[in-house]
């Protein structure tokens, strides 16, 4: 049975007539789940899933752990509606190790020991994902199971309902994502334009930088931005 105080809240998303989403608790979601950082993310049109709205000191370091190395819970429950469910992230036979290789040790360099990803969709459709952490190992209960369930499901059916509604004003968390991130796709421009090529192949140059020399992907965006890294040759970037 779902929490009355979670019940609460998720009435207030369903009730609520204004553009976009209604604000999100998401610190007080977070304390009713018994998670330490929640993150939603969303993936319009299929794409990249983007980080828009985070509660939690480490919940932007740990997407953009994943974003670096291409892969993590985050991003298989946004992109393929994968419920991910990883409650120690030393239990290597737990962390899908063999899925992620070398992620699960980053993650516990980041102080994080468990996380949780609930996909959003709408049958085949995915939407994003609501990703929360903890600091500690161990699994949710089934009532914090119950109210993570039912906050995803609630949010998928608001965001469906919001693309789909010709009359509903246009929707500021789907029309302008990468709130969090916005700078990496500003440096991923003007290096595909100083590069001559994709933004695929730009993002992946961000990427193997960031990758190798152990920094998170947005201080190495805001760098290239700012002119003191540059990428286009060989070595380390540096000028």
């Amino acid at each position: 049975m779902t929490h009355p105080v979670m019940a609460e809240y998720l009435h207030a998303l369903s009730s609520h007539r204004g553009p976009g989403l209604a604000p999100l608790p998401l610190a007080a979601c977070a304390d009713l789940l018994g998670l330490d950082g929640l993150g939603l993310l969303l993936a319009p049109g299929g794409g990249h899933a983007e980080l828009v709205q985070s509660f939690g000191e480490r919940t932007l370091a740990l997407e953009d752990l994943q974003r670096v190395q291409g892969e993590g819970p985050s991003l298989d429950a946004a992109r393929h509606g994968a419920l991910m469910l990883l409650p120690d992230a030393a239990d290597t036979a737990t962390f899908a190790t063999d899925r992620w290789p070398g992620l699960p040790g980053a993650i516990e360099a980041l102080g994080v020991r468990a996380v949780f990803s609930f996909p959003l969709r709408i049958g085949i459709i995915a939407l994003g994902a609501l990703t929360g952490h903890r600091t500690r190992p161990g699994p949710m209960t089934t009532g914090q199971l119950t109210d993570a369930f039912g906050l995803a499901d609630t949010l998928a059916q608001i965001i469906i309902a919001s693309a789909t509604d010709a009359e509903l004003p246009r929707t500021p968390l789907l029309d302008d994502p990468g709130l969090h991130f916005a700078d990496v796709h500003q440096a991923t421009g003007m290096l595909a334009d100083t590069l001559d090529t994709d933004c695929d192949h730009a993002l992946i140059r961000l990427r193997g930088h960031a990758f190798s020399h152990d920094r998170p992907l947005l201080d190495v965006a805001r760098d290239v931005l700012a002119r003191r890294l540059h990428l286009e040759g060989d070595g380390d970037g540096r000028p």
